[in-house]
């Protein structure tokens, strides 16, 4: 079969014991899972078999939600992905951190580090952490301003960036007889100044083997998309409908456009709970045994938290109030916010039946049928002008992994949809991205020339 021009790209957005927050309650589940190395390194082993471009963890510096409505604890991403990229060799390593807390030096040489340990499969998922919990593990009262957090984002990836161009390529020489290990002409600092930073580097490791780590962005509010068309090579993002998707797809590609960026440099990867049965009535019911299982006055608390309101506002076997906040009310997870309450208001539905709708994917579309139906629903939308590939949240893990890596994959690659083999050997060369230049190459050679010519 020719394979067309344009195939998919998909990513295994990996969760403790899965997406669905009623996973550990299974049999098969292992509740003590997300401490557990072996747990991951296997699943990084089964989803690098199925050619997968990635895997990604997300991640806050808060303990999210009550510990007693599902697993809660989790291993720092970045630490983790060290551990991953000794058991496996192709695919990428994707982690969550936070601008909002963190700062640009630490987290470019930890990036950087990763992209060495990986051998360049390093991705950095850039978030701004909303929320007055993580404010004070900080010994802030309150969370920055929304247009603020995303303001510092631009200029803390800007920085990362001059950070891990602050050594050229070819900086290190080695000359064992001449006893010279490297040339200190290529090694700058970036003397940065800006509104949230000071940074004078250079950065204490070398340029790394992607040039920059690929970075990845999740947020879908009007600063999201602007952040992301300026700086971001993959987009993760939530929608129910394929018209919301299609929307979102062609506005994010023209901003990028409009940011002076080639649009196809962008890949827009929208979330999917595929629950995956031999039937359409096993996949079925398998949705049904693990919703049943939710705890709703747990749910019920969480979902309160989103909307800002208290839980007793929130009737179980009633509609949700018709006077909730406005967006502009909302300073966190403005497009998480907006997506859930206009999935109650189009399906109508009660609490409880939301608090379903949510508990398998916290938004993303769930999706449940045979592998030929998510092949097929996969394919629809990516056909359709919605997304450059999909993040793939399996509601129980491993098996939910196992199942599409052994069942779904296969189809996609039979339509030749998907790749049979890994081509590349870094996260860029799987997106089909190239290595970004050294925006410092040359200048120190031209500096001497200029300093020369004044004599």
């Amino acid at each position: 079969m020719t394979l067309p021009d344009r195939q998919l790209h998909l990513n295994a957005f990996l969760m403790s014991t899965g997406h669905h927050e009623a996973s550990w309650r299974l049999p098969e589940s292992d509740p003590l899972a997300p401490t557990k190395v072996e747990h991951y390194q296997h699943l990084a082993r089964t989803a690098e078999r199925g050619k997968l471009d990635s895997i990604f963890f997300a991640d806050s510096p808060v303990l999210f939600g009550e510990v007693g409505r599902r697993p809660a604890g989790k291993l720092e991403p970045t630490v983790l992905l060290t551990a991953l990229a000794a058991a496996t060799q192709k695919i990428g390593l994707i982690a969550t951190a936070s601008t909002t807390y963190n700062d640009p030096f630490n987290l470019a040489r930890r990036f950087a580090s990763v992209d060495w340990v990986s051998g360049g499969r390093a991705g950095w998922n850039v978030v701004t952490t909303a929320g007055p919990d993580a404010a004070r593990n900080f010994g802030v009262d309150d969370q920055p301003a929304h247009a603020v957090r995303y303001e510092r984002a631009a200029e803390f990836i800007e920085v990362a960036q001059k950070l891990w161009d602050s050594w050229e390529d070819d900086a290190i020489l080695a000359d064992k007889a001449g006893g010279v290990w490297g040339d200190d002409t290529k090694i700058r600092t970036i003397d940065h100044e800006g509104n949230h930073f000071r940074v004078r580097g250079p950065l204490n490791v070398p340029r790394s083997p992607q040039g920059h780590p690929l970075i990845v962005q999740a947020g879908s509010s009007e600063n999201g998309k602007n952040l992301a068309a300026q700086y971001a090579e993959a987009v993760f993002t939530a929608h129910q409908t394929l018209a919301d998707a299609q929307a979102f797809y062609s506005d994010l590609k023209a901003r990028t456009a409009a940011a002076g960026r080639d649009p196809e440099t962008i890949k827009i990867l929208p979330g999917i709970v595929p629950v995956i049965g031999s039937t359409e009535a096993e996949a079925l019911k398998l949705e049904r045994e693990l919703d049943q299982l939710i705890k709703p006055e747990y749910a019920r608390e969480q979902l309160a938290k989103t909307l800002r309101l208290s839980p007793e506002d929130l009737p179980l076997d009633r509609q949700l109030p018709a006077d909730l906040p406005s967006e502009d009310e909302i300073e966190g997870a403005k497009s998480r916010y907006t997506l859930i309450v206009e999935l109650a208001r189009r399906e109508q539905l009660t609490v409880r039946q939301l608090i379903g709708r949510l508990g398998g994917g916290r938004g993303h579309r769930t999706f449940s049928g045979t592998p030929e139906q998510v092949a097929d629903a996969i394919q629809d939308w990516f056909h359709a002008g919605a997304a450059d590939g999909f993040n793939i949240m399996p509601p129980v893990l491993p098996s939910g992994l196992e199942v599409f890596v052994d069942h779904v994959v296969p189809i996609l690659q039979g339509r030749g949809l998907f790749r049979t083999e890994y081509t590349e050997s870094t996260l860029r060369g799987h997106y089909g991205l190239v290595r970004p230049e050294n925006r410092y190459a040359g200048s120190a050679a031209q500096e001497l020339t200029s300093i020369g010519s004044a004599f």
